[in-house]
């Protein structure tokens, strides 16, 4: 048995700040097993402008976001998905969304650059979104071999796009980090989870924003864990905080016996598939 959580946060423009909140929640844990923690998307750094993202962007394999979250992965032996950390690319006016992985020796295993850019007009406090002004959007799908199976990632807008998962092939855990805006969160959030969790039949840990930041952005949070059968098996409404669920991959290959589902049944074009 291995254990997968999720930490919901309210985070601020202070790095410093966010990377403590990281600390206290891992601190309050007391684990036999192996844990995977799945952090939000832009969760060292998120409320302020576009450019603050850039501005604290880093270069692969060092900086302050990347060398204490290896810090903490190591302290607490825990497996990390720290998503997304801003790194810089050769354009210097734009970075990627990269969602890194960190074993529980504080090392980085894998990488997934966010696909799918949230260019969009909502009903919100900030009404227009224009990610991909900053943010280079990756190409290639991801998956990762780890004690807790074989594991796919996406990030936030990822989730609206079935063929990325479909891609991802047969995978035990799908981790999703998230900054999924309050009015199309309440509108489709639980929704697009539980569809990718049954139509993968996998676990899905989604890590989500959550509340008011300090630029207005309203976040929706409810943070979930899903089972392969689509059922919630842990959630955190609108408060900062833990949510954890075991998780047994023989009840994953006891799904797809009883119910087989050949996602690739009908030929078509898929996305290369970055295999760690």
């Amino acid at each position: 048995m291995a254990i997968v959580a999720a930490l919901q946060m309210n985070s601020v423009v202070d790095v410093n700040q966010n990377l403590a909140t990281v600390d206290k929640y891992l601190s309050q844990l007391s684990l036999s097993e192996p844990l995977l923690l799945v952090l939000p998307e832009c969760f060292a750094c998120f409320g302020g402008s576009d450019k603050d993202l850039l501005r604290v962007a880093e270069q692969r394999q060092t900086g302050v976001i990347q060398q204490n979250i290896a810090a903490l992965a190591k302290k607490y032996a825990v497996w990390i998905v720290a998503g997304t950390v801003p790194i810089k690319v050769e354009d210097e006016q734009r970075y990627s969304a990269s969602t890194l992985i960190f074993d529980d020796q504080g090392q980085v295993i894998s990488e997934y650059q966010k696909i799918h850019l949230f260019d969009v007009e909502v009903n919100d406090n900030t009404r227009s979104y224009h990610e991909s002004k900053y943010t280079r959007a990756g190409q290639n799908v991801v998956v990762f071999d780890s004690p807790f199976g074989r594991v796919g990632v996406a990030v936030c807008f990822d989730l609206r796009f079935p063929a990325l998962f479909q891609a991802m092939g047969k995978v035990d855990v799908v981790v999703l980090p998230s900054a999924f805006t309050y009015v199309t969160g309440e509108a489709h959030w639980h929704a697009l989870l539980k569809a990718r969790s049954i139509e993968l039949q996998s676990y899905l840990v989604a890590a989500n924003q959550t509340g008011t930041h300090a630029n207005g952005r309203q976040t929706y949070g409810h943070s979930q864990i899903l089972s392969p059968w689509g059922e919630m098996l842990a959630e955190k409404t609108t408060e900062e905080g833990l949510i954890l669920s075991t998780i047994d991959l023989d009840y994953v290959k006891s799904i797809r016996q009883k119910m087989p589902l050949n996602p690739f049944h009908f030929k078509h074009t898929q996305p290369s598939i970055s295999k760690e």
